[in-house]
């Protein structure tokens, strides 16, 4: 369940549960308080949000290093990358507005999880260890200058 401020709100979440012993490649969202690190909204699909987070425009070469072996492992890259990495700019619309998670980012662990974001819902209805939102949850979320997320198994 995902808290803000002690209530429930509606989400999404990875397909192998919530965790508290997150590793990579196990498709489960980390259990815990998850701080809000930035913003990436795609410009040419939405509008850019009201938030006091860092806002960025992603553009086609932008990626995320989730090659746990790979010394940029859990941080955003430029594409081509020759380590394993997801693409940022899809073709699907989970990314058109996405929040960069505080999950294994300080420090970066290898194996311990990368690329934890708060994303837009993809068409299967899980995923991959992300929290999806609607649009419009996800964006009075991040207006309301709130520090992060508390994600909880209860």
């Amino acid at each position: 369940m995902l808290f803000i401020n002690g209530e429930a709100i509606p989400a999404l979440i990875g397909r192998g549960g919530l965790r508290s012993d997150k590793s990579e490649g196990d498709q489960a969202t980390p259990v815990g308080f998850l701080p809000f690190r930035h913003v990436f909204y795609r410009a040419d699909r939405v509008s850019r949000p009201l938030t006091r987070l860092r806002v960025e425009a992603l553009a086609p070469d932008d990626g995320w290093c989730d090659d746990p072996s790979h010394r940029d492992y859990n941080r955003q890259i430029t594409l081509p990358h020759e380590g394993r990495h997801e693409r940022l700019w899809r073709d699907d619309h989970c990314y058109d507005l996405c929040v960069i998670l505080g999950w294994n980012d300080d420090p970066v662990i290898a194996g311990r999880g990368s690329a934890i974001f708060l994303h837009l819902p993809p068409a299967s209805g899980a995923t991959e260890g992300c929290i999806a939102l609607t649009e419009p949850l996800l964006r009075a979320l991040i207006q309301t200058g709130e520090p992060g997320i508390e994600i909880r198994a209860d």
